[in-house]
């Protein structure tokens, strides 16, 4: 019975070799691994490449897109600090003049208000003296410089001061009574009775062209003798300027207040004065109506 075991055994195993050798040869069962690459038992090479070993601990790591941060912008807060406001500084005071020192507009003090009383004591009109070299004492100062044959700045210096000591002044080359333009030296005198009573700063025609109405005429005051034959007591505007009070003594040229009273001619042909001496001239009586007014 055992040899009947045996033999069947024997019998299975070798149909199921030849089973396995009739598959092996389409290539669909290999017992073991071809490593070499020679054929196998039924005469064909095997394709089948070995496995490619892996780390267990090793992963390939995934491409990672680098990240930018931008840094936020600061900012500083900057607190003002109060700041102390400069204390201003005064102007220090001018100091008062004294006797022999230059005078200038804006100056006052005892030396001003000798140089006034002077000035009046020879004729020279500047108002009240009152200590302060203010524009009647510059227009004094004026007249008094070019009576002198001095420089016509208004400035009372040393050479106008030498001019005051000396007693200068103006003489009528007429006589009687009446007004005197002096267009050489630019001054205007009132004379009374053959005397030179005051002596105003006056300027002139200037001898420049202008036009007019159209036509070119030049700015003169021409020389000779007149009358005074009209007054207006008010501002009279005319076609080439203000003027302050006038007093004609030729067609339309006057004796007239005006704001600006320079050191040369530079009117269209009448003889300014300055405002206020103009209003002297009407308080006083002086160029009434018939009065004689005398141009040289």
């Amino acid at each position: 019975m055992d040899r009947r075991r045996t033999g069947a055994r024997s019998a299975l195993a070798a149909t199921v070799l030849v089973g396995a050798l009739a598959l092996s040869g389409c290539g669909g069962i290999t017992f073991g691994k071809n490593t070499s690459g020679t054929p196998s038992a039924g005469g064909a090479t095997s394709t089948t490449d070995p496995a490619t070993p892996t780390d267990p601990g090793t992963s390939t790591p995934e491409p990672t897109t680098p990240t930018t941060t931008t840094p936020a912008p600061t900012t500083t807060t900057v607190t003002p600090q109060p700041t102390s406001k400069p204390t201003p500084t005064k102007p220090k005071p001018k100091p008062t003049p004294v006797e022999g020192d230059t005078l200038h507009s804006g100056d006052r003090g005892p030396y001003v208000k000798q140089v006034q009383q002077q000035l009046s004591a020879l004729g020279y009109w500047n108002g009240a003296a009152d200590g302060v070299y203010g524009g009647l004492t510059s227009q004094a100062v004026m007249a008094l410089q070019k009576a002198a044959g001095l420089g016509r700045d208004g400035v009372f210096g040393p050479a106008t001061a030498k001019a005051l000591r000396n007693g200068v002044r103006p003489q009528s080359r007429i006589g009687g009574t009446g007004i005197e333009i002096d267009k050489a030296r630019q001054v205007l005198l009132v004379v009374r009775g053959g005397k030179v009573t005051m002596i105003l700063n006056t300027s002139t025609g200037s001898g420049q062209q202008y036009t007019s109405g159209g036509a070119t005429h030049t700015a003169l005051t021409p020389a000779g003798t007149y009358s005074t034959f009209r007054s207006v007591d008010h501002l009279d505007k005319g076609p080439l300027g203000d003027l302050w009070r006038p007093r004609y003594f030729n067609g339309g040229i006057a004796v007239h207040g005006a704001g600006s009273v320079p050191g040369f001619p530079a009117s269209h042909g009448c003889a300014r004065v300055s405002n206020p001496a103009m209003d002297m001239i009407w308080a006083n009586g002086i160029m009434p109506i018939g009065g004689r007014v005398v141009v040289y």
